[in-house]
């Protein structure tokens, strides 16, 4: 994975931003901003929108560093949570008050598919690698799980075994609750 963080960091990081120290918050600028704009992007379908979530949700970090508890799990899925949260209340806050029944139905679905969406994305992003790169190789480049087993220089059935995995934790994408963050 492209940004995993250990606890340690995590821990670290947070007692940075506690004290106040501008260089932490453009380091987990840096390390981060691609992914609260993306998740962001992926719910609002809106440039402008997402780079604001985004200057949101780092402004949300600097001011309440202590609302991230290392023991609750990594910073990363912290941050994602706050982009995703974000990004959602921007949305309905759109499209609520200006909105018929039949639009905010149309709303509805659309906070349903992006949150779904947002959070398979998120969910390849953060899922190990061997299962990633065995999903990307038969999504995108069309291998049966002989050849992937063949160009990985593992067995067939570790290579199903590595497809299913990733594909079940794929599988949870739909079963995200925007409510809960």
């Amino acid at each position: 994975m492209a940004h995993e963080t250990p606890p340690r960091w995590d821990r670290d990081m947070r007692q940075r931003l506690e004290r106040g120290e501008a260089a932490a918050l453009a380091e987990l600028y840096d390390r981060f901003a691609s992914l609260v704009h993306g998740i962001a992007q992926r719910v609002l379908g809106d440039e402008t929108a997402a780079a604001r979530v985004t200057r949101e949700v780092f402004a949300l970090i600097w001011e309440a560093p202590q609302g991230f508890d290392p023991e609750a799990g990594p910073m990363r899925t912290w941050i994602a949570g706050l982009a995703h949260r974000l990004a959602v209340q921007r949305l309905r806050a759109d499209l609520g008050g200006r909105a018929s029944a039949a639009e905010r139905a149309d709303a509805a679905a659309q906070v349903r598919s992006a949150s779904t969406a947002a959070r398979a994305d998120y969910i390849v992003t953060a899922m190990p690698a061997p299962l990633r790169e065995a999903l990307e190789l038969t999504r995108f480049q069309r291998q049966d799980c002989r050849q992937m087993a063949d160009r990985l220089g593992i067995t067939e059935a570790e290579a199903r075994r590595r497809l299913r995995l990733g594909l079940q934790l794929l599988s949870t994408a739909d079963q995200y609750d925007a409510e809960g963050l």
